[in-house]
């Protein structure tokens, strides 16, 4: 054992405050890492579930296709599940209707998916349902406005609940040949084709990237005969909402700096107060003919093994937290203003440790300014008063 490591390893930091107010930060920082992490990954989530990362749409139409359809299978659609990143691709058709319960009038918007199989079922959303008075086995008859008003009556097959409340809260999902049959179109016409992305490429910059490139591949392969198509990514469609994502992250970044610096300054406080403890020691280890360097790092030894028992006492309350949030969601929210109903925690553990490790070092970068109070003790004077 190297003799600095020796030595730092008989002394002791006692300045329990110091560990409690790093243990403190730790939790802090932890705590909002997870909760960016989860916002990010429920609503980034919700909205690929309800709309797709991407939208493979008619360049003349609007967002939803309800009156110009696009092929289903077109020529390059392998092409497009080659795209690093997809992890489906699905067609669907929106269609516009008009519910009518007592006096009351709902425009609401169908959306007619493979995934729903029961003829002329329907999936409301809870809280449409809530305002409607109805539940599963009722009956729902909505009018469908256009060159003719055509008029199904629609059974409640099942309830969902959409985290993000005050988006699309107004989808109802049926069966896409319902709705094909409702517009009058044919077996390979849709409204749009819904491309989805895996968790790897939810950030904003890789959403646009696979926007991009599957635009220049329904661009550049489609035959004379087929209609070309738009790529809309999801980050253009609601910019607003990943514009709120970015702030957060923001404020984030701004949390850990805060944290880091109030850690490192308790650390510099304590570790003053160590070295006047041990003035002697320092004075005595300077007639041994060890350096202000070897010496400064026998008490950043102290200091460092101080940070991580701070640090690892931080991360495990911040990850008990995760724990219970995550499994009861205890902390509500108003989906008003937060877009979900409770506070979204996710262990990110690439970001945690990223967080350990820079204010981390951090900290030890701060605990280098008391160690200059190293240099200016004179071992005569030290040595002689001890």
């Amino acid at each position: 054992m190297k003799a600095e490591g020796f030595i730092a390893s008989r002394l002791r930091f006692k300045e329990k405050m110091a560990i409690v107010a790093i243990a403190i930060s730790f939790l802090v920082m932890i705590v909002a890492v997870a909760i960016s992490a989860g916002f990010r990954r429920e609503i980034r989530g919700s909205l690929s579930a309800v709309t797709g990362d991407v939208l493979l749409t008619n360049a003349a139409a609007d967002l939803t296709g309800v009156s110009d359809p696009v092929c289903a299978k077109p020529s390059y659609l392998e092409a497009l599940r080659a795209v690093n990143g997809v992890a489906r691709i699905d067609p669907v058709i929106y269609a516009t209707g008009i519910l009518q319960t007592g006096g009351d009038i709902h425009g609401v918007l169908f959306k007619g998916t493979q995934a729903d199989t029961a003829s002329l079922g329907v999936r409301v959303p809870s809280s449409l349902a809530a305002r409607l008075g109805i539940g599963p086995g009722d009956d729902l008859t909505a009018w469908f406005v256009g060159e003719k008003v055509k008029i199904r009556k629609w059974h409640v097959t099942a309830l969902y609940d959409n985290p993000v409340e005050t988006m699309d809260s107004q989808i109802l999902y049926v069966p896409i040949g319902d709705l094909r049959r409702v517009a009058d179109w044919g077996p390979d016409e849709v409204s749009l084709l819904e491309v989805g992305l895996d968790a790897r490429h939810g950030s904003r910059l890789a959403i646009r990237h696979a926007a991009d490139e599957l635009g220049w591949i329904a661009a550049l392969s489609a035959r004379d005969d087929e209609d070309p198509l738009r790529a809309v990514a999801a980050t253009e469609r609601f910019a607003q909402l990943f514009d709120w994502l970015d702030l957060i992250d923001f404020n984030v970044y701004a949390i850990l700096l805060l944290m880091t610096v109030v850690a490192g300054f308790n650390m510099i406080s304590g570790l003053l107060i160590l070295l006047f403890r041990h003035v002697s020691t320092i004075g005595t280890l300077k007639t041994l003919g060890m350096k202000d360097r070897s010496i400064a790092g026998v008490f950043l030894r102290v200091g460092a093994r101080t940070v991580a028992i701070g640090m690892a006492a931080g991360n495990a309350a911040a990850l008990l937290f995760c724990l219970v949030q995550g499994t009861t969601h205890v902390l509500k929210l108003n989906p008003e203003n937060y877009f979900v109903s409770f506070v979204p925690v996710h262990v990110d553990l690439p970001g945690i440790l990223a967080a350990d490790a820079a204010a981390f070092a951090g900290i030890l970068l701060l605990l280098l300014i008391p160690t200059l109070f190293i240099s200016k003790v004179d071992p005569a004077r030290t040595v002689k008063a001890e």
